[in-house]
Protein backbone atom coordinates (compact mmCIF):
# COMPACT_ATOMS: atom_id res chain seq x y z
CA UNK A 1 0.00 0.00 0.00
CA UNK A 2 1.57 3.11 -0.86
CA UNK A 3 0.39 6.40 0.77
CA UNK A 4 2.66 8.85 -0.71
CA UNK A 5 0.26 12.03 -1.34
CA UNK A 6 -0.17 13.45 -4.42
CA UNK A 7 -0.32 17.19 -4.71
CA UNK A 8 -3.67 17.62 -5.45
CA UNK A 9 -4.85 15.14 -2.09
CA UNK A 10 -2.06 17.17 -0.21
CA UNK A 11 -4.07 20.00 -1.12
CA UNK A 12 -7.67 19.62 -0.48
CA UNK A 13 -6.20 17.93 2.66
CA UNK A 14 -5.05 21.44 3.77
CA UNK A 15 -8.12 23.29 1.91
CA UNK A 16 -10.33 21.19 4.19
CA UNK A 17 -8.66 21.80 7.49
CA UNK A 18 -7.75 25.20 7.11
CA UNK A 19 -11.55 25.44 6.50
CA UNK A 20 -12.60 23.95 9.71
CA UNK A 21 -10.14 25.65 11.44
CA UNK A 22 -11.02 29.01 10.12
CA UNK A 23 -15.07 28.93 9.34
CA UNK A 24 -15.91 25.83 11.01
CA UNK A 25 -14.55 25.45 14.68
CA UNK A 26 -15.67 29.05 15.82
CA UNK A 27 -19.52 27.91 15.92
CA UNK A 28 -19.02 24.03 15.97
CA UNK A 29 -20.23 24.29 19.91
CA UNK A 30 -22.77 26.70 19.44
CA UNK A 31 -24.82 24.22 16.44
CA UNK A 32 -24.44 21.30 18.88
CA UNK A 33 -25.87 23.46 21.44
CA UNK A 34 -28.72 24.70 19.46
CA UNK A 35 -29.42 22.06 16.94
CA UNK A 36 -28.84 24.79 13.56
CA UNK A 37 -28.57 23.20 10.52
CA UNK A 38 -24.87 24.86 9.10
CA UNK A 39 -26.48 26.25 6.08
CA UNK A 40 -23.83 29.50 5.34
CA UNK A 41 -20.71 26.91 6.01
CA UNK A 42 -22.19 24.12 4.31
CA UNK A 43 -22.50 26.68 1.18
CA UNK A 44 -18.79 27.56 1.69
CA UNK A 45 -17.88 23.74 1.59
CA UNK A 46 -19.63 23.56 -1.88
CA UNK A 47 -18.10 26.54 -3.51
CA UNK A 48 -14.82 24.85 -2.39
CA UNK A 49 -15.69 21.16 -3.94
CA UNK A 50 -16.06 19.55 -1.21
CA UNK A 51 -19.66 18.32 -1.56
CA UNK A 52 -18.64 16.75 -4.63
CA UNK A 53 -14.82 15.59 -4.53
CA UNK A 54 -14.50 12.80 -6.68
CA UNK A 55 -17.46 13.89 -9.01
CA UNK A 56 -15.71 15.32 -12.42
CA UNK A 57 -15.49 18.88 -13.08
CA UNK A 58 -17.79 18.32 -16.08
CA UNK A 59 -20.87 17.71 -13.31
CA UNK A 60 -19.54 20.46 -10.80
CA UNK A 61 -17.30 18.37 -8.59
CA UNK A 62 -13.70 18.07 -7.93
CA UNK A 63 -12.49 15.36 -9.78
CA UNK A 64 -10.61 13.76 -7.13
CA UNK A 65 -10.30 10.42 -5.59
CA UNK A 66 -11.50 8.01 -2.72
CA UNK A 67 -7.96 9.06 -0.72
CA UNK A 68 -8.64 12.71 -1.45
CA UNK A 69 -12.34 12.78 -0.32
CA UNK A 70 -11.24 10.81 3.18
CA UNK A 71 -8.87 13.07 4.33
CA UNK A 72 -11.04 15.97 3.59
CA UNK A 73 -13.86 14.60 5.95
CA UNK A 74 -11.70 13.82 8.45
CA UNK A 75 -10.37 16.95 9.03
CA UNK A 76 -14.11 18.22 8.74
CA UNK A 77 -14.97 15.71 11.33
CA UNK A 78 -12.11 16.29 13.43
CA UNK A 79 -13.57 20.25 14.21
CA UNK A 80 -16.85 19.08 13.60
CA UNK A 81 -18.76 15.85 13.20
CA UNK A 82 -22.18 17.36 12.01
CA UNK A 83 -20.72 19.17 9.09
CA UNK A 84 -18.37 15.61 8.85
CA UNK A 85 -22.09 13.69 8.49
CA UNK A 86 -24.04 16.55 6.09
CA UNK A 87 -20.70 16.07 3.85
CA UNK A 88 -20.49 12.42 3.71
CA UNK A 89 -23.66 11.87 3.04
CA UNK A 90 -24.22 14.40 0.26
CA UNK A 91 -20.54 12.98 -1.27
CA UNK A 92 -21.33 9.38 -0.62
CA UNK A 93 -24.59 8.70 -0.55
CA UNK A 94 -26.10 11.03 -3.21
CA UNK A 95 -23.43 11.81 -5.54
CA UNK A 96 -22.01 8.68 -5.75
CA UNK A 97 -24.63 6.28 -6.87
CA UNK A 98 -26.09 8.70 -9.38
CA UNK A 99 -22.69 9.39 -11.05
CA UNK A 100 -22.22 5.47 -10.69
CA UNK A 101 -25.44 4.24 -12.20
CA UNK A 102 -27.17 7.37 -13.92
CA UNK A 103 -27.55 8.34 -17.35
CA UNK A 104 -26.16 11.59 -18.64
CA UNK A 105 -29.21 13.53 -18.36
CA UNK A 106 -29.68 12.43 -15.17
CA UNK A 107 -26.11 13.58 -14.26
CA UNK A 108 -26.75 17.07 -15.81
CA UNK A 109 -30.01 17.51 -14.03
CA UNK A 110 -29.62 16.10 -10.55
CA UNK A 111 -25.77 15.44 -9.72
CA UNK A 112 -23.82 18.64 -11.21
CA UNK A 113 -25.94 21.18 -8.72
CA UNK A 114 -25.69 18.66 -5.51
CA UNK A 115 -21.93 17.81 -6.72
CA UNK A 116 -20.91 21.95 -6.62
CA UNK A 117 -23.45 22.48 -3.32
CA UNK A 118 -26.12 24.45 -4.82
CA UNK A 119 -28.59 21.37 -3.67
CA UNK A 120 -28.20 19.12 -0.26
CA UNK A 121 -28.30 16.07 -1.14
CA UNK A 122 -29.98 12.88 1.08
CA UNK A 123 -30.22 8.96 0.64
CA UNK A 124 -33.83 7.06 1.66
CA UNK A 125 -33.77 2.96 2.43
CA UNK A 126 -33.98 2.93 6.09
CA UNK A 127 -37.66 2.41 7.02
CA UNK A 128 -39.61 2.44 10.84
CA UNK A 129 -39.87 -1.84 10.41
CA UNK A 130 -36.47 -2.07 8.35
CA UNK A 131 -33.53 -0.57 9.02
CA UNK A 132 -30.56 -3.03 8.02
CA UNK A 133 -33.32 -5.30 6.92
CA UNK A 134 -33.76 -3.72 3.72
CA UNK A 135 -35.26 -5.97 1.56
CA UNK A 136 -38.37 -5.70 3.74
CA UNK A 137 -39.25 -2.46 2.78
CA UNK A 138 -42.96 -1.25 2.83
CA UNK A 139 -42.72 1.53 0.35
CA UNK A 140 -44.14 0.97 -2.86
CA UNK A 141 -44.04 2.49 -6.47
CA UNK A 142 -46.70 1.38 -8.77
CA UNK A 143 -46.40 2.19 -12.58
CA UNK A 144 -49.38 3.61 -14.53
CA UNK A 145 -48.13 4.79 -18.24
CA UNK A 146 -44.86 6.37 -17.73
CA UNK A 147 -45.64 7.72 -14.16
CA UNK A 148 -44.50 5.74 -10.83
CA UNK A 149 -46.90 6.72 -7.59
CA UNK A 150 -44.94 5.89 -4.93
CA UNK A 151 -46.51 5.85 -1.03
CA UNK A 152 -44.40 5.14 2.11
CA UNK A 153 -42.59 5.99 4.90
CA UNK A 154 -39.20 6.66 5.43
CA UNK A 155 -37.01 7.06 8.87
CA UNK A 156 -33.72 8.49 10.11
CA UNK A 157 -32.77 10.56 6.97
CA UNK A 158 -29.65 12.44 7.29
CA UNK A 159 -30.29 15.96 6.33
CA UNK A 160 -33.90 14.95 5.40
CA UNK A 161 -35.13 17.95 6.65
CA UNK A 162 -33.33 20.68 4.18
CA UNK A 163 -32.82 18.29 1.10
CA UNK A 164 -33.78 18.98 -2.25
CA UNK A 165 -32.93 15.85 -3.87
CA UNK A 166 -33.21 12.42 -2.35
CA UNK A 167 -31.90 9.39 -3.74
CA UNK A 168 -35.00 6.84 -2.82
CA UNK A 169 -35.67 2.85 -2.60
CA UNK A 170 -38.84 1.55 -3.08
CA UNK A 171 -40.60 -1.87 -3.89
CA UNK A 172 -41.65 -1.76 -7.27
CA UNK A 173 -42.67 -6.01 -6.84
CA UNK A 174 -42.72 -7.04 -3.46
CA UNK A 175 -43.25 -10.60 -4.22
CA UNK A 176 -39.49 -10.61 -5.44
CA UNK A 177 -38.22 -9.11 -2.10
CA UNK A 178 -34.27 -7.73 -2.82
CA UNK A 179 -34.63 -7.95 -6.78
CA UNK A 180 -38.14 -6.42 -6.72
CA UNK A 181 -36.38 -2.68 -5.06
CA UNK A 182 -36.13 0.22 -7.64
CA UNK A 183 -34.24 3.25 -7.06
CA UNK A 184 -35.42 6.97 -7.91
CA UNK A 185 -34.63 10.31 -7.69
CA UNK A 186 -36.84 12.15 -5.60
CA UNK A 187 -37.72 15.90 -5.63
CA UNK A 188 -38.86 17.53 -2.54
CA UNK A 189 -40.72 20.20 -3.86
CA UNK A 190 -42.89 18.19 -5.80
CA UNK A 191 -46.75 17.32 -4.40
CA UNK A 192 -46.96 14.57 -2.06
CA UNK A 193 -43.93 14.62 -0.66
CA UNK A 194 -43.94 15.99 3.54
CA UNK A 195 -40.60 15.97 5.93
CA UNK A 196 -41.80 14.73 9.70
CA UNK A 197 -40.40 16.50 12.92
CA UNK A 198 -36.73 16.84 13.12
CA UNK A 199 -35.30 14.15 15.21
CA UNK A 200 -33.52 15.08 18.95
CA UNK A 201 -30.57 13.17 18.74
CA UNK A 202 -27.57 12.51 21.10
CA UNK A 203 -24.91 13.82 19.04
CA UNK A 204 -24.39 15.03 14.75
CA UNK A 205 -27.05 17.45 16.66
CA UNK A 206 -26.41 20.52 13.69
CA UNK A 207 -26.94 17.43 10.59
CA UNK A 208 -30.72 17.94 10.45
CA UNK A 209 -32.43 13.91 10.72
CA UNK A 210 -36.17 13.28 9.90
CA UNK A 211 -38.98 10.98 8.89
CA UNK A 212 -40.02 11.76 5.36
CA UNK A 213 -43.42 10.62 3.91
CA UNK A 214 -44.64 9.86 -0.10
CA UNK A 215 -48.10 10.36 -0.35
CA UNK A 216 -49.91 9.43 -3.98
CA UNK A 217 -46.35 11.12 -4.84
CA UNK A 218 -45.54 11.16 -8.57
CA UNK A 219 -42.11 10.38 -10.30
CA UNK A 220 -41.66 10.27 -14.59
CA UNK A 221 -39.44 6.96 -15.25
CA UNK A 222 -37.00 9.05 -16.22
CA UNK A 223 -36.33 9.83 -12.16
CA UNK A 224 -35.62 6.04 -12.10
CA UNK A 225 -31.86 5.00 -11.96
CA UNK A 226 -31.28 1.49 -13.45
CA UNK A 227 -33.51 -0.87 -14.34
CA UNK A 228 -36.61 -1.54 -12.03
CA UNK A 229 -34.89 -4.30 -9.98
CA UNK A 230 -31.47 -2.49 -9.43
CA UNK A 231 -32.56 -0.89 -6.59
CA UNK A 232 -30.71 -3.33 -3.89
CA UNK A 233 -27.91 -3.73 -5.75
CA UNK A 234 -27.31 0.19 -6.40
CA UNK A 235 -28.30 0.66 -2.45
CA UNK A 236 -25.43 -1.86 -1.48
CA UNK A 237 -22.73 -0.38 -3.83
CA UNK A 238 -23.55 2.84 -1.93
CA UNK A 239 -23.39 1.75 1.03
CA UNK A 240 -19.95 -0.13 0.59
CA UNK A 241 -18.59 4.04 -0.48
CA UNK A 242 -20.67 5.33 2.30
CA UNK A 243 -18.84 3.04 5.05
CA UNK A 244 -15.30 4.34 3.87
CA UNK A 245 -16.78 8.35 4.19
CA UNK A 246 -18.09 7.23 7.82
CA UNK A 247 -14.71 5.28 8.68
CA UNK A 248 -13.32 8.44 8.13
CA UNK A 249 -15.83 10.72 10.08
CA UNK A 250 -15.05 8.26 12.70
CA UNK A 251 -11.22 9.11 12.59
CA UNK A 252 -11.78 12.60 12.84
CA UNK A 253 -13.30 12.19 15.72
CA UNK A 254 -11.23 9.96 17.70
CA UNK A 255 -8.46 12.05 16.38
CA UNK A 256 -9.76 15.52 17.92
CA UNK A 257 -10.48 12.92 20.89
CA UNK A 258 -6.83 12.03 21.00
CA UNK A 259 -4.93 15.32 20.49
CA UNK A 260 -6.92 16.62 23.33
CA UNK A 261 -6.57 14.29 25.71
CA UNK A 262 -2.35 14.38 25.22
CA UNK A 263 -2.61 18.21 25.45
CA UNK A 264 -4.38 18.31 28.77
CA UNK A 265 -2.27 15.43 30.24
CA UNK A 266 0.51 17.61 29.33
CA UNK A 267 -1.14 20.30 31.63
CA UNK A 268 -2.51 18.88 34.52
CA UNK A 269 -0.89 18.16 37.67
CA UNK A 270 -2.04 15.60 40.15
CA UNK A 271 0.16 14.46 43.22
CA UNK A 272 3.20 16.78 42.32
CA UNK A 273 3.30 15.51 38.85
CA UNK A 274 1.97 16.44 35.05
CA UNK A 275 -0.32 13.62 34.59
CA UNK A 276 1.37 12.84 31.72
CA UNK A 277 3.61 11.33 33.50
CA UNK A 278 1.65 8.72 35.31
CA UNK A 279 1.97 5.42 33.35
CA UNK A 280 -2.05 4.68 33.59
CA UNK A 281 -2.40 7.55 31.82
CA UNK A 282 0.35 6.94 29.56
CA UNK A 283 -1.37 3.73 28.69
CA UNK A 284 -4.05 4.81 27.84
CA UNK A 285 -2.35 7.32 25.07
CA UNK A 286 -0.56 4.94 23.74
CA UNK A 287 -3.85 2.69 23.10
CA UNK A 288 -5.71 5.58 21.94
CA UNK A 289 -2.68 6.32 19.20
CA UNK A 290 -2.05 2.83 18.55
CA UNK A 291 -5.65 2.22 17.22
CA UNK A 292 -6.26 5.31 15.53
CA UNK A 293 -3.12 4.40 12.96
CA UNK A 294 -4.63 1.15 12.64
CA UNK A 295 -7.97 2.78 11.54
CA UNK A 296 -5.92 5.02 9.18
CA UNK A 297 -4.54 2.11 7.45
CA UNK A 298 -7.50 0.15 7.08
CA UNK A 299 -9.60 3.61 5.73
CA UNK A 300 -6.79 4.49 3.58
CA UNK A 301 -6.70 0.46 1.93
CA UNK A 302 -10.11 0.90 1.52
CA UNK A 303 -9.93 4.38 -0.63
CA UNK A 304 -6.85 2.92 -2.37
CA UNK A 305 -9.15 -0.55 -3.43
CA UNK A 306 -12.15 2.10 -4.29
CA UNK A 307 -10.25 4.43 -6.54
CA UNK A 308 -8.14 1.53 -8.39
CA UNK A 309 -12.23 -0.06 -9.28
CA UNK A 310 -10.96 -3.13 -7.10
CA UNK A 311 -13.78 -4.92 -5.40
CA UNK A 312 -13.37 -3.04 -1.50
CA UNK A 313 -16.77 -4.24 0.11
CA UNK A 314 -14.65 -6.43 2.23
CA UNK A 315 -12.25 -3.64 3.31
CA UNK A 316 -14.83 -0.59 3.67
CA UNK A 317 -16.42 -3.00 6.05
CA UNK A 318 -13.93 -3.64 8.33
CA UNK A 319 -12.45 0.26 8.01
CA UNK A 320 -16.15 1.34 8.82
CA UNK A 321 -16.49 -1.41 11.74
CA UNK A 322 -13.10 -0.90 13.41
CA UNK A 323 -12.84 3.38 12.88
CA UNK A 324 -16.27 3.80 14.18
CA UNK A 325 -15.23 1.24 17.50
CA UNK A 326 -12.00 3.12 18.06
CA UNK A 327 -14.16 6.45 17.76
CA UNK A 328 -16.04 5.53 20.92
CA UNK A 329 -13.31 3.43 22.47
CA UNK A 330 -11.17 6.56 22.53
CA UNK A 331 -13.63 8.96 23.17
CA UNK A 332 -14.02 7.27 25.91
CA UNK A 333 -10.92 7.25 27.45
CA UNK A 334 -10.70 11.23 26.56
CA UNK A 335 -13.08 11.75 29.49
CA UNK A 336 -11.60 9.70 31.12
CA UNK A 337 -8.49 11.38 31.17
CA UNK A 338 -9.68 14.60 31.29
CA UNK A 339 -11.36 13.17 34.53
CA UNK A 340 -14.46 15.97 35.96
CA UNK A 341 -13.27 18.63 33.45
CA UNK A 342 -14.15 15.77 30.13
CA UNK A 343 -18.05 15.46 31.69
CA UNK A 344 -18.66 19.13 31.58
CA UNK A 345 -19.64 20.97 28.08
CA UNK A 346 -17.05 23.54 28.96
CA UNK A 347 -14.91 21.05 27.10
CA UNK A 348 -15.56 19.18 23.73
CA UNK A 349 -14.31 16.35 24.63
CA UNK A 350 -18.33 15.32 25.42
CA UNK A 351 -19.36 16.34 22.04
CA UNK A 352 -16.66 13.93 20.79
CA UNK A 353 -17.92 11.19 22.78
CA UNK A 354 -21.78 11.50 21.91
CA UNK A 355 -20.68 12.47 18.15
CA UNK A 356 -18.77 9.04 17.83
CA UNK A 357 -21.57 6.69 18.82
CA UNK A 358 -23.62 7.13 16.01
CA UNK A 359 -20.67 6.23 13.94
CA UNK A 360 -21.09 2.49 15.06
CA UNK A 361 -24.56 2.41 14.17
CA UNK A 362 -25.37 4.16 10.86
CA UNK A 363 -24.95 3.05 7.45
CA UNK A 364 -24.94 -0.45 8.89
CA UNK A 365 -24.46 -1.57 12.31
CA UNK A 366 -21.07 -3.04 13.79
CA UNK A 367 -22.83 -6.19 13.38
CA UNK A 368 -24.08 -5.83 9.71
CA UNK A 369 -20.35 -5.16 9.27
CA UNK A 370 -19.12 -8.27 11.20
CA UNK A 371 -21.60 -10.26 9.00
CA UNK A 372 -20.30 -8.93 5.54
CA UNK A 373 -16.69 -9.31 6.82
CA UNK A 374 -16.97 -12.96 8.01
CA UNK A 375 -18.96 -13.81 5.21
CA UNK A 376 -16.51 -12.90 2.99
CA UNK A 377 -13.92 -14.94 5.40
CA UNK A 378 -15.68 -18.18 5.05
CA UNK A 379 -17.25 -17.45 1.49
CA UNK A 380 -13.04 -17.30 0.45
CA UNK A 381 -12.08 -20.21 -2.26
Amino acid sequence: MDFQLSEEQRAIRDLARDFARNEIAPIAAAIDESGEFPYATIKKMGELGLMGIEISEEYGGAGLDTLAYVLAIEEIAKVCASHAVIMSVNNSLYCYGINQFGTAEQKEKFLAPAAAGKKIGAFSLTEPQSGSDAGNMKTRAVLRGDTYVINGRKSWITSGPVADLIVLFAATQPELKHKGTACFIADTSLPGFARGKKEPKLGIRASATCECTYENYELPVSHRIGNAGDGFKIAMSVLDAGRIGIAAQALGIAEAAYEASVAYAKERSAFGSKIAEFQAIQWMIADMSTRIEASRLLIYNAALKKSAHEKFTREAAMAKLFASETAMWVTTKAIQVHGGAGYSKELPVERYFRDAKITEIYEGTSEIQRLVIARAALDAK
